[in-house]
């Protein structure tokens, strides 16, 4: 197998790991002059060709994961979770002080 080849197989097992709208937490960045702070969460907007994981996080920054170089994983069931409690949490809150 070439070069060209391992890559876009590997682009393409990153696009399944991490389809659109899938919740990420940002362990940390490599060499980013701007660095999203660690433990940051975002959600996966698409991953391209070349296997950048392309990121919309909590904060409001877009920024492109390259793995390898940026440490991220998937949350997992109970974090999920978590933050959907969050979530109703706040909204019914907002509804009361009306």
């Amino acid at each position: 197998m070439n070069e060209w080849e391992r890559l876009r197989r590997q682009a393409e097992r990153y696009k399944q790991q991490y389809p659109p709208g899938k919740r990420i937490m940002l362990l940390a960045m490599g060499a980013d002059p701007c660095p999203v702070e660690s433990d940051m969460r975002g959600t996966v907007q698409c991953v391209d060709d070349i296997g950048t994981v392309h990121c919309v996080f909590d904060n409001g920054r877009e920024l492109g994961l390259i793995p390898g170089e940026d440490r991220f994983r998937g949350l997992t069931e109970s974090e999920l979770e978590e933050e959907h409690i969050t979530v109703h949490e706040e909204t019914v809150d907002h509804v009361m002080s009306m």
